[in-house]
């Protein structure tokens, strides 16, 4: 059954679509009768039916709520300097696939992606929509916490509280699991193409953050987030 997003709050009674929602289900050719299921990200999901395809709108008529939750077992929050390219589009979709709580994409020293002003508001919208569209399709109804780039200096005095880890490939870390421990919230903490400098790292060392290691390979910036998230999310 398909699944839609709706930015607006959902509630009984019959509700007009537009935007990406209604271009979503007339991209799926739904016709008037078709079943779908809405999530507004307030946790939950809405059975619906569909009762009127236009141009530009979808009218549905919104049903039953169900309390369905499928986060991940912790919340886990990631603090990644940002990787080039379309590297980051793809970062995000996985990494709400995986169940992550939030993503505070930071600017470091050695960042290749530097965004500011409009250029970072149009980047952010673009997140935003591609963690709707992964929980969409991944089955979550809450989505993540997707957060306007900052400097690595801000972001490291910001952020929940919890339990903060530092992947590096330097030595002296411990396996990332076992940095995390069984602490229900995790602030992990990442550099971009080329890791963080060792000022950086002192400066995260200093406020808290605990070293940990991924193995003995060093891999990209977007690789090592992912398969962090694949061990910490679902501890």
């Amino acid at each position: 059954m398909p699944r839609v997003f709706c930015a607006e709050a959902l509630a009984p009674g019959e509700r007009r679509l537009g935007g990406e929602a209604a271009r979503h289900l007339q991209v799926l050719r739904l016709q008037p009768g078709n079943a779908l299921t809405l999530f507004d990200g307030h946790g939950g999901e809405w059975a619906a039916r569909v009762t009127r395809m236009g141009r530009s709108e979808v009218t549905v008529d919104v049903e039953a709520h169900a309390a369905v939750e499928r986060e991940a077992a912790r919340a886990l929050h990631l603090i990644v300097g940002m990787p080039a390219n379309e590297r980051m589009d793809w970062l995000v979709e996985k990494a709400t696939e995986l169940g992550v709580a939030g993503i505070q994409p930071v600017i470091t020293q050695r960042s290749v992606l530097r965004l500011e002003g409009e250029r970072a508001a149009k980047r952010l919208a673009r997140w935003q929509a591609i963690a709707a569209a992964a929980c969409e399709q991944c089955g979550r109804n809450r989505l993540p916490r997707m957060a306007a780039p900052l400097p690595l200096e801000a972001a490291l005095r910001s952020g929940p509280a919890g339990r903060r880890v530092l992947l590096s490939p330097q030595p002296g870390g411990r396996p990332v699991r076992e940095a995390a421990g069984p602490a229900p919230v995790v602030s992990l903490l990442l550099g971009p193409e080329g890791g963080l400098t060792p000022q950086e790292e002192g400066a995260a060392l200093a406020l808290g953050f605990v070293p940990a290691h991924l193995g003995v390979r060093v891999l990209r910036s977007e690789t090592a987030a992912l398969a962090a998230a694949a061990q910490l999310a679902d501890y």
